[in-house]
């Protein structure tokens, strides 16, 4: 079965969601990622995605005391991303209870780094992420286009033993309008090996159900979930 990942966004300590990474869309769902997050525990999930909205947005990590009260007060295997751009950055997620980092805009800017990160705390610590516009990832909380294309930079990173990608497409994400089903599925073509995690444009169980029968090894999700599309017990129950 496909891993159900559910998100939870930062801004300002709050749990938010954008539509397609525009901040000026924000829309507050919860005051208390530790209480949402204990509702995901409570709901049976066991992953959680955590996004510091803040820090992709400042270029370091702000929001790693909500990681910790998570963390603390939860058994769920969190992996954390935004604002990691420096050995500080990385120390404070995992320090903060982070079990993987998700590694964006540095792993475009900085390859070098990324790739003595992978090295010190291993591969599996490693979620990289593919934000994709147009074909080409975009960098800095989605406000900037890179000049890297998708299947090329996933590659220089499949080579060092990255298996763990996030890849979001940002045209999909916050719209509800349907996952990037072929996106994803060119991907694996390309990279079977690859624990590709879909992210971006889920609206309804049928959309997760879509994936998991393409062979999409995990999603995650966000607004669906939040404005009630998502029925959690019908998910576990298939």
């Amino acid at each position: 079965m496909i891993e159900l990942i559910p998100a939870i966004d930062l801004i300002d300590g709050k749990c938010v969601r954008l539509t397609k990474g525009e901040y000026d869309s924000k829309k507050i769902y919860n005051e208390d990622p530790v209480s949402q997050a204990k509702e995901f525990e409570r709901l049976g999930f066991k992953r959680l995605h955590m996004v510091d909205l803040d820090g992709a947005k400042s270029k370091h990590i702000v929001n790693d005391a909500v990681l910790r009260a998570v963390t603390e007060a939860t058994s769920l295997v969190v992996d954390f991303g935004g604002g990691i751009k420096t050995a500080e950055d990385i120390e404070k997620a995992f320090a903060a209870g982070a079990s993987m980092v998700t590694l964006g805009s540095i792993a475009v800017t900085n390859p070098a780094l990324c790739e003595e990160w992978i090295k010190r705390y291993g591969a599996d610590k490693v979620i990289l992420g593919a934000d994709v516009r147009n074909g080409m990832i975009s960098i800095n909380g989605w406000k900037e286009d890179s000049a890297e294309e998708l299947i090329p930079f996933l590659e220089k990173y499949v080579r060092l033993g990255v298996r763990n990608v996030l890849c979001t497409e940002i045209s999909k994400d916050g719209t509800l309008g349907g996952p990037a089903v072929e996106l994803y599925e060119r991907i694996m073509a390309t990279y079977p090996q690859l624990h590709l995690i879909a992210s971006g444009g889920v609206s309804c169980n049928d959309d997760i159900k879509q994936l998991d029968a393409k062979g999409i090894p995990a999603v995650v999700f966000g607004k669906a979930y939040y404005e009630g599309r998502i029925d959690p017990a019908q998910l576990f129950a298939n």
